[in-house]
């Protein structure tokens, strides 16, 4: 009967010198370590273990074209060496978190851009080679491919976001906002680009007033799983991985996003519960679209993986301190400091 059943037996104590569980982050610290690029190694050691951006910048150099743009698969879903606007979005995204979106690199970046675009001013997702490279096949190849909202919109937002001012961005925010203010039918990564762009647009009423209504289409149309748990229930977008949804976490990947006033505190919180969740047993996050090509796959899990923390950290969900290798470097790198009579700045804050 209820109320008479036995206690349960007591839990057994922990061997003596038994080693606690990792921290989120020290178990992502090995898996960085163990799996990724050069440029997601440094890029970890310097959002997370206080490392300089120096060596970010010169791994990122090793991606750079002559003309300007960045190729050499710094994009995982397109292999070669071609400079691909999809890359230059990913370039300047890790510009951006170094706070080095300017200069004559910039300058070079806009002419390469001015040179690729679309008569309407836009970015293609992949531009025509004059010889093929192996690519994702959710990016097909065309002779004359549209400019696209994918693509342009987090190039002009964070271009605008760092106060660059170059005649390719008149044309090209133009095309933004058209396309912004005009979806009726869109697809959760075409929402993300849009929201990237709405969240460095220099009109801030402009910007609020088409977040709102982008907003209400997301949840009308169903484009974000609010319920984790019943992610099931919700169908992929089309031309989407059976399990490729997105949460409210990937809109609003900061608190100050425009998109985190589209979900309540209730519907962020079990996004951002799902997603602390999704680390894997090897300290990783998964990637969730389509698989094509071995090495496309390892190398996105990194990149993954650093955005996720990015956001739990943005939202407060990171526990302090480093992993073991973090901290003895840490630790390490100090001795000799202060033996050499060296002060070491402390740790970078959150960006």
């Amino acid at each position: 009967m209820p109320g008479d059943e036995a206690p349960p037996p007591p839990t057994a104590p922990a061997p003596a010198g038994a080693a606690a569980p990792a921290a989120p982050l020290a178990r992502a610290e090995q898996f960085i370590w163990l799996t990724a690029r050069v440029l997601e190694q440094r890029r970890f050691a310097y959002h997370f273990l206080g490392g300089e951006a120096d060596p970010v910048d010169t791994a990122l150099g090793s991606y750079l074209n002559a003309d300007g743009g960045y190729g050499h698969a710094l994009d995982p879903d397109l292999r070669g060496p071609l400079s691909q606007p999809l890359h230059t979005a990913l370039a300047l995204s890790v510009l951006d978190g170094l706070g080095r979106c300017a200069g004559q690199r910039i300058e070079r970046l806009c002419r390469h851009l001015t040179r690729v675009s679309t008569p309407e001013g836009a970015l293609p997702v992949v531009l025509p080679a004059p010889r093929g490279y192996p690519g994702a096949p959710y990016h097909p190849v065309h002779d004359d491919p549209p400019g696209e909202l994918l693509t342009t919109g987090p190039v002009v937002g964070v271009l605008h976001r760092n106060r660059v001012w170059n005649a390719w961005l008149f044309r090209a925010t133009d095309f933004c906002w058209d396309r912004v203010e005009n979806l009726r039918r869109s697809h959760p990564y075409e929402v993300q680009s849009a929201v990237a762009f709405l969240d460095g647009a220099p009109d801030r009423a402009r910007a609020a007033a088409a977040a709102d209504r982008l907003g209400r289409l997301v949840r009308e149309r169903g484009l974000v799983v609010l319920e984790p748990a019943r992610r099931a229930e919700y169908p992929p977008a089309a031309g989407y991985a059976p399990d490729e949804h997105l949460f409210p976490h990937d809109f609003a990947r900061r608190p100050e996003s425009l998109a985190r006033g589209w979900f309540t505190d209730a519907e962020l919180g079990r996004s951002l519960d799902f997603l602390a969740a999704e680390q894997q047993p090897d300290g990783g996050w998964p990637v969730r679209r389509r698989a094509w090509a071995p090495g496309s796959s390892l190398e996105r899990r990194p990149i993954a993986t650093l955005e996720a923390l990015l956001t739990l950290r943005a939202y407060g969900r990171l526990p302090a301190g480093t992993g073991v290798a973090g901290a003895a470097g840490a630790a390490g790198s100090t001795a000799v400091a202060a033996a050499a009579g060296v002060s070491r700045p402390g740790p970078v804050p959150p960006r």
